[in-house]
């Protein structure tokens, strides 16, 4: 089965000329904003594999001449790839570790000797008990550091490794603020080994791996930019397009201390490794026209023309050919001979992208329209990844397909068992019992359940303990039920709304299980039941916990699995964006307009998860509510396309059409 289908996913096929230059002088003109090397590649995966690679040359070259390696090594998800591949290249060809040593670059502090997230615990994991580095070659802050000798600690990691002749190479990855290690923002170019305080935006970005806010730590021990300039190599790795914005700051962006990985600019030997995720927003990868000629497909033609209306301030119809010449888009005149013809071009595409029936009219001409009009009703199958996401997300929608008569099912993947709080459980049990007391009902399971319950959420429980399993099974069944209740106000059969509690999410921690084919069985199973016409995934690419990839992956593992089905052909797939990000309006194949009626719907389906308002626990680093995210995501949607000259709408919700490999 294939496990990871969504790295495969690109809106649009970029190129290959545009990341891997044929030649010197086409190499030198794609890097021309670009004051950091950098090297892209398609997916994850292949980078990882060069990244490794390189490391493996170094130590082999290391090894022949009977020196140390001294490698510096960052914790986090972004190189676990890369740690996977020499693990690989470890068991398979011989890739030994003997003469290497590793140095954790950051620690958080206080430093613990337990089960908790740490770095130290995860190069373990996925690296040092998986090849032959000697236990003592591991070089790691331990619980021994403490406040009152964390400072000369620190000023021994840094004799420690003059002591190796300097770190050979150092792998790093880069916060969503540009810290690299630790070094925050504001930190100094001549910053060595220190105590850092974590900025507040790297706090939030650590919630994920802890059960509490109370639990995250609030500072690190890190090499400095110092020493990280005075590596003899540096490598930087970044997937995914949630890193995509900071990536150009670095990488295109001025030298800042208030984007410390800035600073790589100025090492003699640095490179960042990035898949097409993480490059979208350089100029190479997002405005090619400006770096040389290009590939003019659709999408492409689409998105600069969008970028040319926001740098003139115009709607479509009203570019010039002036406009064009003057932004570099001048090639698309001798292509298509004047500004009217590309502006109707692309104004009639982006007018067939909305759609007042998201599963089709059967009364109306769908030549032009993102879905066809037969057969109707169609059966739409909604994938969920928590029991909240599809009224999130769309909402809306899912109102109008229910209204226009199509046989709608939800299938939620997960029982988000885990982003429930404490004290909704409190809350309710308490009523339970209340309410056994005031029927004077006889002790029994129940209230001994109760009991139980009440007594280990409020006295036996302590910060970072796993929730027992009467407590999670609570917890699953609040979220179902408020899941029901939503259904039931937008109007889908309770027949319909399908729970199907995925193996690999039920660990009731935060770190989950890895996909299964248990996983992948149980949406096929449903998929075989169903057969629908309508398929929506959530497509979070970016998604910051991981919860959503994974269903992502495990439905189109599903769909690949039955993809020479007789009803597969007769079946679209479209993918929705979650709480955090929209679909860039190139990408945009189906927007469906959402009235103010509708709206106000939407909002009243998502406030009925109740237990996912301002108590929960993974909230993210946005403040807003999730029906405020979706709202103010929605308007902005329908704004961009009120600017560019099309009908003014209250909102919109987008998708993004996925064909099957």
């Amino acid at each position: 089965m294939r496990y990871d289908l969504s790295s495969e996913i690109t809106l649009e096929m970029i190129p290959e000329r545009y990341y891997q230059a044929t030649d010197m002088i086409e190499g030198l003109r794609q890097a021309r904003f670009e004051k950091l090397k950098t090297n892209i590649y398609k997916n994850q995966r292949e980078g990882s594999v060069f990244v490794a690679n390189r490391i493996a040359a170094l130590i082999r070259e290391k090894g022949r001449t009977g020196d140390v390696c001294l490698l510096g090594l960052s914790g986090g998800t972004s190189p676990l790839a890369v740690y996977e591949e020499l693990v690989r290249m470890h068991r398979e060809e011989g890739l030994s570790f003997a003469h290497v040593h590793v140095l954790n670059v950051a620690e958080f502090f206080p430093i613990y000797d337990d089960k908790r997230h740490s770095n130290g615990k995860l190069l373990r994991d996925h690296l040092i008990d998986k090849v032959d580095v000697k236990p003592e070659n591991f070089i790691t802050p331990d619980s021994s550091v403490n406040r009152g000798n964390v400072y000369d600690y620190c000023h021994r990691y840094e004799q420690l490794i003059e002591q190796h002749g300097g770190l050979d190479l150092v792998l790093l990855s880069v916060g969503l603020v540009g810290n690299i290690a630790y070094n925050e923002p504001g930190s100094q170019a001549g910053s060595l080994t220190r105590l850092m305080l974590l900025d507040h935006e790297s706090r939030r970005d650590l919630k994920r791996f802890y059960s509490s806010p109370a639990e995250v730590p609030d500072s690190a021990v890190t090499i400095g930019l110092s020493t990280i300039q005075k590596a003899k190599e540096v490598v930087l790795v970044a997937w995914g397009e949630n890193k995509s914005e900071i990536i150009k700051e670095i990488v295109q962006g001025k030298v800042d201390d208030n984007v410390p990985a800035s600073f790589l600019q100025l090492h003699k030997n640095a490179v960042a490794v990035l898949d097409l995720g993480a490059a979208e927003h350089l100029t190479r990868i997002s405005q090619p026209w400006l770096v040389g000629s290009c590939e003019w497909t659709n999408k492409l033609i689409r998105r600069a023309i969008v970028w040319l209306c926001g740098q003139t301030g115009k709607p479509i119809l009203k570019l010039t050919n002036k406009d064009y010449n003057q932004h570099g888009l001048d090639e698309l005149l001798s292509l298509y001979g004047s500004a009217y013809d590309v502006n109707i071009r692309i104004f009639n595409d982006l007018q067939h992208t909305i759609p007042g029936w998201p599963g089709g009219n059967p009364d109306a001409d769908a030549s032009n329209r993102p879905e066809r009009a037969l057969p109707y009703p169609k059966r739409a199958l909604v994938f969920s990844p928590h029991p909240d996401d599809d009224v999130i997300s769309m909402g809306g929608t899912l109102q109008r397909l229910v209204d226009q008569k199509h046989e709608v099912h939800v299938a939620y993947q997960t029982s988000g068992n885990i982003a429930v709080g404490d004290e909704e459980i409190i809350r309710s049990i308490s009523l339970f019992r209340h309410l056994n007391e005031e029927w004077n009902a006889q002790p029994g399971s129940l209230r001994g359940k109760c009991d139980e319950i009440l007594h280990f959420l409020s006295l036996d429980k302590q910060s970072g303990d796993k929730d027992s399993a009467d407590v999670l099974f609570m917890k699953g069944q609040l979220r179902r039920e408020e899941a029901r209740s939503a259904c039931r106000y937008v109007g889908i059969q309770a027949e319909n709304v399908h729970f199907l509690a995925l193996p690999f999410y039920e660990t009731g921690r935060i770190q989950k299980g890895k996909l299964s084919e248990k996983d992948i069985a149980k949406i096929i199973s449903l998929l075989q039941e169903i057969e629908p016409h309508q398929i929506y995934l959530a497509g979070d690419l970016a998604d910051p916990h991981g919860t959503h990839k994974v269903c992502l992956d495990a439905a189109l593992a599903a769909i690949h699995e039955l993809r020479d089905e007789l009803w597969m052909k007769d079946c679209r797939i479209w993918m929705y964006r979650g709480a955090w990000a929209e679909w860039e309006i190139d990408h945009i194949e189906m927007a469906v307009p959402i009235s103010p009626e509708e709206l106000r719907k939407k909002r009243n389906s998502i406030l009925r998860h109740q237990s996912q308002m301002e108590s929960a626990p993974f909230l993210g680093n946005d403040e807003r509510l999730f029906w405020q995210r979706a709202e103010d995501r929605n308007r902005a949607t329908a704004d961009l396309y009120r600017s560019l000259g099309l009908a003014s709408y209250e909102a919109i919700e987008a998708f993004v059409e996925y064909k099957p490999l």
